[in-house]
């Protein structure tokens, strides 16, 4: 059943009011990273990870050096947004896919597996993308 507030906006289900809430308060209280994923243009397919990193940590410059040390196949430019967020641009190539999970692998060890991770309009159903599954 579909309720409203007073404004006339739909009103959250409470499972999901309190996921949100769960996540801020994580992002103002611990050292962890949000990871949001999307798809941004289709032809030529071109994704953006939104990465917001915790008041807690003092220093964002670790994202930076995370980046850096990344060696992908897929063309990627990362993009400072202001001292707390930033985008990593991942071009059109064919393991698009496979590099992304790395960089949000790359992540979760550094902060030893305090991410969150949001699928935004990610169109990805595999984790892992592997040649043989989709070509003979």
């Amino acid at each position: 059943m579909v309720e409203f507030n007073p404004d006339g906006s739909i009103k959250l289900p409470g499972a999901m009011a309190a996921n949100i809430a769960r996540k801020e308060l994580k992002l103002k209280r611990e050292k962890c990273v949000l990871i949001k994923k999307e798809l941004v243009d289709f032809k030529p397919k071109k994704c953006v990870l939104h990465i917001k990193v915790s008041e807690a940590f003092a220093d964002a410059s670790f994202v930076s050096a995370i980046f850096h040390s990344l060696q992908l196949d897929t063309p990627v430019k990362l993009v400072k947004i202001n001292e707390r967020e930033y985008d990593i641009e991942i071009g059109t190539d064919f393991k698009r896919c496979s590099d992304c999970n790395r960089i949000s692998r790359r992540f979760r060890e550094y902060l030893e597996g305090n991410m969150i991770e949001e699928k935004g309009s990610c169109t990805q159903k595999e984790k892992d993308f592997y040649y043989e599954d989709y070509f003979d």
